[in-house]
């Protein structure tokens, strides 16, 4: 094994059972542990919460009530959250990699 991949090989063991937020090119983002990667950078996360923007209606309705109750500024809505636990994130997908430390 050439150093390139011991390289790799460690910062990849590094990442093990840590917990990555994970960006995909739909705008979703995964939060979850560690567990592998492959040759094709799929990576399997377990104990997963996926995150999401809601809807445009959603954004609506809450532009409209601020719109009622006298409020300007900008819309602030929170991003839909839900559990899916163990996951496989498509390397093909990925877009940005963040570890919480």
């Amino acid at each position: 094994m050439d150093s390139n991949n011991a390289e790799a090989t460690e910062y990849l063991t590094r990442l093990l059972n840590k917990t990555l937020r994970i960006h995909t090119t739909d705008s979703r983002i995964f939060v979850g542990t560690m567990k592998c990667t492959d040759q094709e950078r799929n990576i399997i996360l377990s104990l997963t919460h996926e995150y999401r923007q809601p809807p445009p209606s959603v954004v609506e309705i809450a532009a409209m009530q601020m719109e009622m109750d006298g409020v300007k500024g900008n819309v602030k809505v929170d991003m839909l959250k839900r559990f899916v636990g163990l996951v496989v994130v498509p390397g093909r997908y990925i877009t940005k990699i963040e570890v919480e430390e």
